[in-house]
Formats: C-alpha cells, structure tokens, sequence
C-alpha cells in the first residue's frame, strides 16, 4: 500500500520550504505528484527519496540548480538504460547498451571530476592565504 504525504509534511520531512519543492517540481527536479481529489500534491516514499538525494548532491557536492539538472537527468538515464539491459535478450545489443551505460557513468564522473578539480583549486587558494599568514605572524614576531 503506497503512503502519501501532503507538501507540509515532505517539507518537514527534508528541511525544504514548500516553496522550494514546487520549485524544485517546476525546474524537473523532482516528479509532479498525484493530486488529491481537492487539488493537493500527495507525494509518496519515492519523492522523500528522490529528494534526500538532491539536497545531498546539493550539499555534499556542492552542485547549483544547472549541475543538479545535468546530475538528475543522467542518473534518470542510467536507470532507464539498465532497465533496457535487463530487458534485451539479444547478446551483441546488451553489449551495445552496457556500453553506452558506461558512456553516461564517464559523464556523471566527469561531472565530479569538474567539481573536485574546482575545490582542490579553491582549497589551494586557501593554503597560499594561510601561508602568507603565517609568514606575516613570524615577520612581526622577529621585531
């Protein structure tokens, strides 16, 4: 039996606004819901999932609302494209859809790659400043 919840409770649920997860709807980050009979959203288990995973790639990642796109949409696709292995009998097209799997697993590692690549530049920054610092502290400690 499939559970619904009403937007105030997700929202409870994730720490999002309501705002947000209509937002969130809105850009395709997240799947419309059902609608009850008086025009509430009724979201299920599925959408709280859903949407732990975006507020982790959000924050643990980093990504902005574009990467986020990029990100949801190629997980989508990997899903789809699995379901498509599962389903084909033939061997030469499994391989050729295994393939092509990979292809979209390379593109949300280049994804985290760019990201990582950013960071470790900020991270960088970061050290040349606390060096710097650090070369002022013994300057003035020496006078």
């Amino acid at each position: 039996m499939k559970i619904f919840y009403k937007i105030e409770d997700v929202a409870k649920m994730v720490g999002l606004t309501k705002r947000t997860l209509r937002y969130y709807e809105e850009l395709g980050l997240l799947t419309p819901p059902e609608r009850s009979e008086g025009g509430f959203r009724l979201y299920t288990d599925f959408h709280v999932e859903r949407l732990k995973k975006l507020i982790n790639a959000r924050d643990v990642l980093g990504f902005s609302l574009q990467e986020l796109q990029q990100y949801v949409a190629m997980s989508e696709e990997f899903i789809n494209q699995r379901d498509e292995i599962r389903q084909t009998e033939d061997t030469r097209l499994r391989l050729q859809k295994i393939d092509e799997l990979e292809q979209t697993v390379d593109k949300q590692l280049e994804l985290l790659d760019q990201k990582l690549e950013k960071m470790k530049s900020m991270r960088s920054e970061i050290h040349q400043l606390k060096d710097r610092i650090n070369e002022a502290k013994k300057k003035y400690k020496q006078e």
